[in-house]
């Protein structure tokens, strides 16, 4: 399946938009993705530091600063010499920064955009609404629930009854997560 792409603003607004981003952020922000453009500079560099990944994770999301942590520094070198290799695909790269904890699509992009922003863009869900694409709201919930609902009532699973919320559709979720995680990495 290839994603379709269907741009909102008229393109004569564009420039008009990413200025008024600028005027309409915050200080905290500004200082913010300064940081992580210094960041991406330094590990570009070679400084694969944990300081240097923290600076571009706390500019895209705060939340996930915490979970660096989990990451040893070598593992952490490791990965970033990995996703700044000037030859490294996209995939490649991607991969490798999904290998870190606190690390999921969304940013990873914004490390590599971070670090070659002449080659790579932010995975947003604000973006991706500029692109057609609706952000995940109560009728796209709506429409999964029925889906998953569909897969539990036509019996291929069973209840877990040992576990915590023993019915077909919670099973249903498990199973979805699982055959994620199993294949991705």
């Amino acid at each position: 399946m290839v994603a379709y792409f269907q741009l909102q603003p008229a393109e004569a607004e564009l420039q008009q938009l990413a200025e008024q981003y600028w005027q309409t952020t915050g200080e905290k922000e500004h200082e913010l993705e300064k940081a992580a453009f210094e960041a991406g500079e330094a590990i570009r560099n070679g400084e694969t530091t944990l300081a240097n990944l923290e600076a571009i994770v706390r500019w895209k999301s705060e939340r996930a600063v915490q979970y660096l942590i989990g990451n040893s520094s070598e593992k952490i070198r490791q990965v970033l010499a990995t996703a700044a290799a000037p030859d490294a695909t996209t995939e490649t790269a991607v991969k490798a920064l999904l290998e870190l904890h606190g690390v999921d699509l969304p940013v990873a992009s914004a490390i590599l955009a971070a670090i070659y922003p002449e080659r790579y863009t932010v995975l947003d869900y604000r973006a991706l609404e500029a692109l057609g694409h609706a952000r995940h709201d109560v009728r796209f919930y709506e429409e999964y629930l029925a889906f998953c609902k569909r897969l539990a009532e036509s019996n291929i699973v069973s209840p877990q009854s040992d576990l915590p919320a023993p019915t077909p559709l919670r099973t249903i979720d498990r199973a979805l997560f699982e055959w994620t995680r199993s294949h991705t990495g």
